[in-house]
């Protein structure tokens, strides 16, 4: 080989390696705007929980963060065994039949409108908190934000770029405020009562909440069908990547903000702000306060932009399709299908739009009350995926992935429960029990049509992938 051909490889190989590196972390990026957002109210939610007693903080993040890494060890095995995409989805229709998939599917459903409710509620919080005057418009404000990002969704989806700027965007900021913070004095002396025995059943009733950190867990095992371009193992790899990605950057951010707020005292905050807003404010200077609250609503809406693509895709994944294009499960009416120039399914967008709107005027647009709803209903998916991968573990004889699922589904259970005794969660259940069973007598009148447990992989691609009607004609002519 000459030297100019071994100068061409390395270049070939060079570049490869860069165009990979660059898809990377767009989609992992991306794909953790949901977790990494949830940093923004899941603290304060703990905070809350324990009445205010930030000895009792760090513990309590500490153990939600071992839960999620118990589920994100079993989403590895998930994405390995499912490298086209589909999440418990996928998973519970191959272990147990298609049928129970609608659980997992209808799990994911409330998930979305839940995403979609709390996160302009948070970002109208992130508002209120650098401009307090706006505090009496609240509602209007996150009703605003809500139909903002609507509307948006007409013109099609935002590019996986976006998410992952926006992400990086507020990771960098909130750095630089654990740093300015570290070398901060202490604001306020918290007395609080010595600590007793009754302390670790504290923390075990509490952190429940603060298991929103969770709820983007799934996302990576759904979004790799996103990646047409990609084959198998380069989509495993990519997912796994993006789960312990998630997980390693969700872990600093928390622990080191739960650290911070322990540090200078910052306890439960007023009515009109947050404990991430009071804790930027105290540890940081008034430009990198101001720069934090804005990426913070910004990543808050492009959490909620990413939840407003995959609903509506999933309705138009089970949608039936009375016209020229692919055939879809033919579970949902036809209208949900349809599609606008952008490839854009409307009326799925003003579903998810309409069922947030209720959602955010019921909560007052308090996302410290959405909250206690919201990590409960992904958590039914997550343990139909858990269950799912000790099925195949055992059927395998892999007593190691066996006990490590076991564990997992365990914790995830515990969590369930420990929700299901606040009133509020049995709202979530209700919803995904409703949704799911709705979307499963769909399923059986439509005469049971295979392939439907892959709709929410389906979802993931099919904006990318549809050809429109004149597109169609073209090609049979």
């Amino acid at each position: 080989m000459t030297r100019t051909a071994v100068h061409e490889v390395g270049v070939g190989r060079s570049g490869w390696w860069h165009g990979r590196t660059v898809l990377l972390i767009a989609f992992a990026f991306s794909v953790m705007a949901d977790p990494v957002s949830s940093v923004a109210y899941a603290i304060e939610a703990a905070l809350r929980a324990l009445d205010g007693r930030l000895s009792l903080l760090l513990p309590a993040m500490f153990l939600v963060l071992v839960i999620v890494g118990l589920v994100v060890a079993s989403y590895h095995q998930l994405v390995a065994r499912f490298p086209e995409g589909g999440g418990a989805a996928a998973a519970t229709g191959k272990a147990f039949g298609e049928g129970l998939a609608f659980v997992p599917m209808g799990a994911l459903v409330v998930d979305f409108v839940l995403t979609i409710a709390i996160s302009v509620s948070a970002g109208s919080s992130a508002i209120i908190s650098y401009v307090p005057s706006l505090s009496p418009y609240r509602l209007w404000l996150a009703l605003g934000l809500l139909t903002l990002v609507a509307g948006l969704m007409r013109f099609g989806h935002l590019g996986r770029a976006v998410f992952a700027l926006l992400t990086i965007a507020f990771v960098v900021t909130a750095v630089v405020v654990l740093i300015t913070s570290a070398g901060q004095d202490t604001i306020t002396t918290v007395v609080e009562p010595s600590l007793t025995s009754s302390a670790p059943l504290t923390v075990a009733l509490a952190f429940p909440v603060a298991m929103a950190l969770a709820t983007g867990v799934e996302a990576p095992s759904s979004a790799i069908a996103q990646l047409a371009q990609l084959d198998d193992a380069g989509r495993r790899s990519f997912g796994r990547w993006a789960l312990w990605l998630t997980l390693g950057i969700v872990s600093v951010l928390t622990m080191g903000l739960a650290a911070a707020a322990v540090h200078l005292g910052v306890g439960v905050p007023g009515e009109d702000t947050t404990l991430v807003a009071e804790l930027a404010r105290a540890g940081s200077s008034h430009a990198v306060f101001t720069l934090f609250q804005g990426t913070t609503a910004l990543l808050l809406l492009s959490a909620a932009s990413s939840s407003f693509q995959a609903g509506p895709g999933l309705l138009k994944a089970l949608a039936r399709n009375e016209g020229s294009g692919p055939s879809r499960h033919g579970v949902l009416p036809s209208v949900l299908g349809t599609t606008n120039v952008h490839h854009v399914p409307v009326v799925g967008v003003m579903v998810f739009y309409g069922a947030s709107v209720v959602v955010v005027v019921a909560a007052g647009a308090r996302d410290q009350r959405l909250v206690l709803f919201y990590a409960v209903a992904v958590f039914v998916s997550f343990l139909m995926g858990l269950l799912t991968m000790a099925t195949f573990a055992w059927r395998e004889r892999r007593v190691a992935w066996v006990v490590l699922n076991a564990v997992a589904a365990t914790a995830v259970g515990f969590t369930l429960v420990a929700n299901a005794l606040r009133p509020a969660a049995l709202g979530s259940l209700a919803a995904t029990a409703l949704v799911g069973g709705g979307l499963y007598i769909a399923w059986v009148k439509a005469g049971r049509p295979r392939g439907a447990s892959h709709a929410v992989a389906e979802a993931e691609v099919v904006a990318e992938v549809e050809p429109d009607a004149g597109e169609q004609g073209a090609a049979s002519r």
